[in-house]
């Protein structure tokens, strides 16, 4: 049976809750681009049922939501590039706020104003956002093309090494045969030595 619009919008910010395993009212609302209202009423139902409880994250000013299911995991062994419309980086707030991380997509910047590049991909490694990379497919040359390479500050040593794998990784999902580095960026020559060019 088609659900009605509420129930709809209960097991949207259900799902949201589960995926995100805690967050705000906002950052709920943006997984399915809710409204903020709608996604306070079915919190509040949740609340109740007891699938969410309202909880505080130090550094947070607004009141959190922890998914009953939501775990602590003994470690994190991701390691990813993510797309600039991945529901990690999407909500910019809690981009902000979970890992410190600045984050903005440059692609209507004019080129003069561009501090990262045209298409930069942040680049999440255990759980942490460590780098980001301005990628580019010159699909006529089969190559991957970072076109500027840059290092958070907190990036751990390994972080250049693992960028490579990941962007091999990235080269062969699109058919691309090599991986070329330009030289912008703190990550770029360290980079090139993991990747041979």
């Amino acid at each position: 049976p088609v659900p009605t619009p509420e129930e709809a919008e209960l097991e949207l910010v259900r799902r949201a809750a589960r995926s995100h395993g805690i967050g705000t009212v906002n950052c709920l609302a943006d997984y399915y681009r809710m409204g903020v209202a709608e996604t306070r009423r079915a919190v509040a139902t949740l609340c109740e049922t007891g699938e969410l409880r309202e909880v505080s994250v130090e550094g947070w000013t607004r009141p959190a939501f922890m998914h009953h299911e939501a775990r602590v995991p003994r470690a994190i062994t991701a390691r990813t590039l993510l797309s600039p419309f991945d529901p990690l980086v999407w909500e910019r707030a809690r981009t902000e706020s979970l890992f410190e991380f600045h984050y903005r997509i440059e692609i209507y910047t004019p080129a003069a104003k561009r501090r990262y590049g045209y298409y930069v991909l942040p680049f999440l490694l255990g759980d942490r956002i460590v780098a980001r990379t301005d990628l580019k497919a010159d699909r006529a040359r089969g190559v991957l093309l970072v076109q500027g390479a840059y290092a958070e500050s907190a990036a751990p040593p390994e972080t250049a090494a693992e960028l490579a794998a990941e962007l091999a990784r990235l080269a062969r999902w699109q058919g691309l045969t090599g991986i070329e580095v330009a030289e912008r960026g703190d990550l770029a020559l360290p980079l090139r030595a993991h990747v041979g060019h």
